[in-house]
């Protein structure tokens, strides 16, 4: 303990942070369990096995390609939760719903998984016979040229920065609040790089309802943002312990 300290003894214990996290976890784990259950019941469905096994294993392989896809909007659904969440904070809407300590663990939470979803979209694609990726061309960028190499290589640049971002997470004691806070700007860069991507280089970019994601994630963001600089330039500024104080 430090010299000069009194803690009372009938003073409660601080409620840790991230107490009701646990709980949040807890049903995005059920609810995981729930769709892989689903899933699994289509699998072992006898109709279902025969093209399974085909587009798997046959001279044409499809569902690495079609997991890849599918996967790729998940990830970037989640991209956009994370970034929603993160400005939530900032701009201090998180105190609402869910509560800010909630946002935290959330924002952290959705932005990880994202990561791993987005890694999981381009690794899935070593399995795919048709498009042919070596491991090289799928880790460096710019790398392939196969399909669309500018706007691919883009995603994986993207990808590189949203996994600095996120070591910033396990690293903001080391660092300080001022350089943690500068890299977490490329948060912003992260969202582009992958916007970009997935809208000029994605197979399903002109479904209307891909559109429709696209769209609402860019206007979302917008207005968290715009209501961010606003909320910022509406709070006053800390006044400094060296003004003096007025005439008695």
């Amino acid at each position: 303990m430090l010299p000069n300290m009194q803690v009372s003894p009938q003073s409660p214990s601080p409620e840790p942070q991230n107490a009701g996290f646990p709980i949040i976890r807890g049903l995005l784990t059920v609810g995981g369990g729930f769709l892989v259950g689903i899933l699994l019941a289509l699998m072992t469905h006898v109709p279902w096995l025969a093209g399974l096994q085909t587009s798997l294993s046959g001279a044409n392989p499809h569902a690495f390609w079609y997991v890849s896809r599918a996967t790729a909007f998940v990830a970037f659904a989640l991209l956009w939760l994370s970034m929603v969440l993160g400005l939530s904070i900032t701009n201090k809407l998180a105190r609402l719903w869910p509560g800010g300590p909630a946002a935290t663990d959330l924002h952290q939470y959705t932005s990880l998984l994202g990561l791993a979803l987005g890694s999981f979209h381009g690794l899935i694609l070593l399995g795919d016979g048709y498009s042919k990726y070596t491991p090289a061309q799928l880790l460096l960028p710019f790398a392939t040229a196969q399909y669309r190499p500018l706007w691919v290589g883009l995603g994986q640049v993207g990808l590189y920065i949203g996994l600095l971002v996120s070591l910033t997470f396990y690293i903001r004691r080391f660092i300080g609040y001022r350089v943690w806070r500068l890299l977490h700007y490329l948060s912003f860069a992260f969202y582009l790089l992958v916007l970009f991507h997935g809208f000029f280089s994605g197979t399903d970019s002109g479904a209307p309802w891909a559109v429709g994601l696209y769209l609402s994630s860019v206007v979302s963001l917008m207005a968290l943002t715009i209501y961010r600089i606003v909320v910022a330039r509406r709070t006053p500024a800390p006044r400094s312990s060296k003004t003096a104080a007025p005439a008695q």
